[in-house]
């Protein structure tokens, strides 16, 4: 079982490059944010709870997050068999050292974390331009700022986390979306 992290800033390219890494390595992708937007648009309990920090442009609270992962995980174990990719999870160190727990009880771990690294300015000008391609009510650029100041004050310094761990590969998130395929797969490669 091979377990990816990808991780970056919104609109660093996430859900863009784990499209691929699917197809190319058969992984599981997990993206937190499909799953409470499911919840969400289904208006379940957890939906309702979750739209209140995301139209905020807060983060979920670690231990809900924690136990949507563990539950996604447990009815797909099937499906996660070759490995994971989660895509906007860990985001707090607290969530990373709870992930690396919940996979130890699984008789795994965590194998590398690919860092999609974009400059802000770049990050707005993708999200104002998805938001209106998609109609995503969080890509507003009153969100949009709120999302990236969050980012950098409480994900960010999963960074340095990683790198301590020695996971983590600085991926350069500009450029052609084969380019930086290319550089992620190296990175895979090698810790395959």
């Amino acid at each position: 079982m091979f377990n990816l992290v990808i991780f970056g800033a919104p609109g660093s390219g996430k859900g863009t490059q784990s499209e691929r890494l699917i197809a190319n390595y058969g992984l599981y992708h997990i993206s937190t944010g499909d799953v409470l937007r499911d919840h969400i648009k289904r208006g379940t309990e957890l939906g309702k709870i979750a739209d209140s920090y995301i139209s905020d442009g807060k983060l979920i609270p670690d231990e809900l997050m924690i136990n949507i992962l563990a539950d996604v995980l447990d009815k797909n174990a099937d499906a996660t068999r070759n490995g994971v990719i989660f895509d906007g999870f860990p985001r707090t160190i607290e969530q990373a050292k709870a992930l690396k727990v919940m996979l130890a009880e699984r008789g795994s771990q965590v194998n590398v974390v690919i860092g999609l690294e974009v400059p802000d300015e770049e990050l707005i000008d993708r999200l104002v331009k998805r938001g209106k391609e998609s109609g995503r009510s969080d890509d507003n650029l009153e969100t949009i700022t709120k999302r990236l100041e969050v980012y950098h004050s409480q994900t960010s310094p999963l960074r340095d986390f990683y790198v301590a761990e020695g996971l983590y590969a600085a991926i350069h998130g500009s450029g052609s979306i084969d380019d930086i395929f290319a550089d992620i797969r190296k990175a895979v490669d090698a810790r395959k």
